[in-house]
């Protein structure tokens, strides 16, 4: 009786612990949940695990139209450079960008992004209307005031063109959590 009851109280401290852990909001974002999580693979290799936080009227359908913060846990060494370049690369993908503004935002994205390590996290937060805000391990690294930036920037992981689609639904709370080419 005394382990079984010991048991349950432990059952029951775990389970209170997940649930907390599920509605503990992200400190850009006060109010926010967890909407969605997962791992980029590139050819098997581990890139980042991607969290997507929201507040609780969030709506995936307008994900691009309300405040978000979307946090990139790195599983191995980037330069901050080739960050810069890939997010450019997806951000032209789905849509032309003038060549003055491309240069533009790669400088922005190459003074902002630095080179990480593995377990480095970078935060993005998109304020519509606005523009986006980044952090590296919840300091301050930069923002770009930018709303056609910020709409192009967070539509790699969650517009519908995005060269990831199980990740975009996985983020949004609609599937399974993995990706990979």
């Amino acid at each position: 009786m005394w382990c079984s009851t010991r048991w349950r109280a432990k059952a029951l401290l775990v389970g209170g612990l997940l649930s907390a852990a599920q509605v503990i909001a992200h400190p850009l974002l006060p109010g926010s949940r967890l909407q969605g999580e997962a791992t980029l693979r590139y050819f098997g290799f581990q890139v980042y695990h991607a969290r997507l936080w929201t507040q609780p009227e969030f709506r995936a359908s307008q994900s691009l139209q309300q405040p978000l913060v979307l946090e990139l846990e790195y599983l191995r060494d980037l330069k901050g450079l080739a960050i810069a370049q890939r997010s450019l690369q997806e951000m032209q993908r789905a849509e032309p960008i003038p060549e003055a503004q491309a240069q533009r935002w790669l400088n922005d994205m190459a003074r902002i992004f630095p080179d990480v390590k593995a377990g480095d996290r970078i935060s993005g937060q998109h304020q519509p209307g606005q523009g986006a805000r980044f952090w590296l391990n919840e300091r301050p690294l930069g923002h770009i005031e930018d709303p056609a930036f910020a709409r192009l920037f967070f539509g790699i992981w969650l517009a519908p063109s995005t060269s990831e689609p199980d990740m975009r639904l996985a983020l949004l709370g609609q599937s399974g959590g993995r990706t990979s080419p």
